[in-house]
């Protein structure tokens, strides 16, 4: 599947559904969706995006899911059979993160603590050390594990997945998702295939 920009256009400020399952076990929050995933109804679905990579050699997952065009039957089951759940800071899409506003990023960590009192994830991973160090009013910082303001969830920063990121590669944006996994009580090692080598191994 492919958009023009003209057909991009017209998804923006649309808002793509939480993917939340029950139980919800750990749950990665996205800046805000992308114009293509708008147009797919796939959080970080446009094309050279390495959310899922990641999730894959973290072994989250037992493959690359392609969420280009949506979310495939099998990818989706997976996801939600391994409680993994997906949201965003900031819920209507742009072309570029940089076009949210301060007042949306400020009211972004309210919106993230509905969804953690409602769904009670074990950990939630953020993705985007700048959103989060606005969101959460910590202009200092780092990725890794937070304090987390939730008692019976376990808070991460890790950074974002997109292409454009030059700092991350799919293998380090791996080790940081499988911090996160561990932490919310996922056995990462079944989301291996026998044929992958491990973790860390195989292509993206």
């Amino acid at each position: 599947m492919r958009f023009t920009q003209a057909e991009l256009q017209q998804f923006r400020d649309r808002t793509v559904p939480d993917l939340l399952p029950d139980p919800l076990r750990l749950l990665f929050v996205g800046i805000n969706p992308s114009l293509w995933s708008a147009a797919t109804g796939a959080h970080f679905g446009r094309p050279g995006n390495r959310f899922y990579p990641a999730l894959h050699r973290a072994g989250i997952t037992s493959h690359v899911i392609d969420a280009s065009a949506g979310y495939p039957e099998e990818g989706l089951a997976e996801l939600t059979a391994r409680g993994v759940g997906i949201s965003n800071l900031v819920p209507r899409a742009t072309a570029r993160a940089d076009e949210l506003t301060r007042e949306d990023l400020d009211d972004a960590r309210d919106r993230l603590d509905d969804v953690v009192r409602r769904h009670a994830p074990r950990a939630v991973a953020v993705l985007g050390i700048t959103a989060y160090r606005r969101a959460f009013a910590a202009p200092k910082a780092r990725l890794g594990e937070q304090v987390s303001p939730w008692e019976a969830t376990r808070l991460f920063v890790a950074p974002n997945p997109s292409g454009l990121n030059a700092h991350a590669s799919v293998d380090s944006l791996g080790e940081d998702y499988r911090a996160a996994a561990v932490a919310a009580g996922i056995d990462v090692a079944a989301g291996i295939d026998v044929g992958d080598g491990g973790v860390g191994e195989g292509a993206p």
